[in-house]
């Protein structure tokens, strides 16, 4: 068993520091080699680790603000708009003045520690004061008290134990990446770039297997899009796939609310996705509800395209699924499948974004969507696309559900193992078998 647990302030661990922002009218402060990060670059799922945000600062820029490059391992904690994103430094890296950093003293295990600000963000919270919006200040974060085992051993076996929990998922989720940037690839190839196509026109070896390449002509024809392989069709995209929209239940009647069971989508469900597989929804709704959907509950397979508030999400939906009215769902029953959409859809979506109108938010309604013209090749070579690509979404589909199993076991686990609550019998020999 590990020593007795201690208490301790902030600044007894780490050293506090603050970030800042130069000037942002003077561009040579900006685009240098300087990593620098915002609140912002952490709003969307993230690794545990961060080298760098959107921008980076100028050496310039870093000498003509109060930021200060903060050394590997700090942990970056965001103290306003919001309080509690978290990050840990990969390399040496500034922050504008929505952070305060912890430079972790010895002694004491960076991880451990933020895992323990994860695990208490209301705390930090509860210290935070501002009219306009809250704030923890450096001061009060540095007098925040927390509870940690006085054996550094047993910090590091408890930060392992949910540091493999997150390795695994980042790990998932750098697979989806990898695994959707190569569908994409293929679709490009095929459908963006014709790339078989040029092959043969220009009589060199396509570098697909026989059976792929004799799917595809030699010759390009004039159409109302360009060029195109000769055989392929241009239609409107509504003659193409079903478009159709959703509804919202009244919020105040709880009949069509408590107890549902029935996946409802909303564009925020897709906001926080890192792969375009939608495998559940925040809220559910009742039979009842769903009777006042106009589109009712759309299939499995569906491609889902959030058409205001923004523009441009994408997903197919792998569980039956009722959307509201900020979506164009598309069945995908005719001479395109919805791996095809989604990626078209993808390639085309400046187009897509071109057609919205709106003072307030921008939207595309669907009558202004399903005229938008789409080449359609024929149904052999978007059968043998999806047979391509199945197996790659398939795959998508399982990391996703492996991960969400992940997070649930490592939420269960932080508290307990943060606090004390759940003991680790012998950190030394744990951690040994690890190394």
């Amino acid at each position: 068993m590990g020593l007795d647990w201690i208490e301790r302030t902030i600044e007894d661990i780490a050293d506090v520091v603050g970030g800042s922002t130069p000037s942002t009218k003077e561009h040579s402060n900006f685009d240098g080699d300087v990593p620098w990060l915002t609140p912002k670059d952490l709003s969307a799922l993230h690794p545990r680790y961060v080298k760098r945000g959107e921008r980076n600062l100028s050496r310039k820029g870093l000498a003509a603000c109060s930021a200060q490059l903060v050394p590997r391992n700090s942990v970056l904690l965001s103290t306003r708009a919001p309080i509690g994103y978290l990050a840990i430094a990969e390399n040496p890296i500034a922050t504008n003045q929505g952070f305060r950093n912890l430079i972790v003293k010895p002694g004491y295990d960076h991880e451990f520690v933020y895992y323990w600000l994860s695990a208490n963000v209301e705390e930090l919270e509860r210290q935070a004061s501002g009219s306009t919006f809250k704030e923890i200040s450096g001061g009060s974060l540095k007098k925040v008290l927390l509870r940690l085992p006085a054996d550094f051993d047993e910090q590091r076996a408890i930060a392992h134990i949910l540091g493999t929990l997150d390795d695994k998922i980042e790990l998932n989720r750098s697979m989806n990446a990898t695994l959707e940037a190569i569908a994409r690839a293929i679709f490009k190839s095929w459908f963006v770039d014709f790339d078989p196509v040029y092959a043969k026109l220009e009589g060199r070896d396509p570098g697909l297997p026989a059976h792929i390449a004799d799917l595809f002509p030699d010759r390009l024809v004039d159409s109302e899009l360009g060029e195109i392989p000769e055989g392929w069709n241009v239609m409107p995209v509504g003659d193409a796939v079903e478009a159709v929209g959703g509804a919202t239940p009244y919020t105040k009647n709880p009949v069509f609310w408590e107890d549902g069971k029935i996946c409802w989508a909303t564009p925020k469900d897709l906001s926080g996705m890192d792969s375009p597989i939608l495998v559940d929804t925040s809220r559910k709704i009742t039979e009842e509800g769903l009777s006042t959907i106009s589109s009712g509950l759309l299939p499995v397979g569906t491609v889902l395209l959030s058409s205001r508030a923004p523009v441009g999400y994408l997903a197919i939906s792998v569980v039956p699924t009722a959307i509201n009215q900020g979506f164009i769902a598309m069945k995908c029953d005719g001479p395109v499948s919805n791996y095809f959409m989604l990626n078209w859809c993808h390639f085309n979506m400046e187009e897509i974004k071109q057609r919205a109108s709106g003072t307030t938010f921008a939207e595309i309604s669907k009558k202004a969507f399903r005229p938008i013209p789409i080449f359609v090749p024929p149904l052999e070579t978007v059968h043998t696309f999806d047979k391509l690509v199945e197996t790659l979404y398939e795959r998508i589909q399982v990391n996703i559900r492996e991960s969400e199993s992940l997070e649930s076991i490592r939420d269960t686990l932080l508290p307990k193992l943060i606090s004390g609550e759940l003991r680790i019998e012998d950190p030394q020999a744990s951690l040994e078998r690890v190394m």
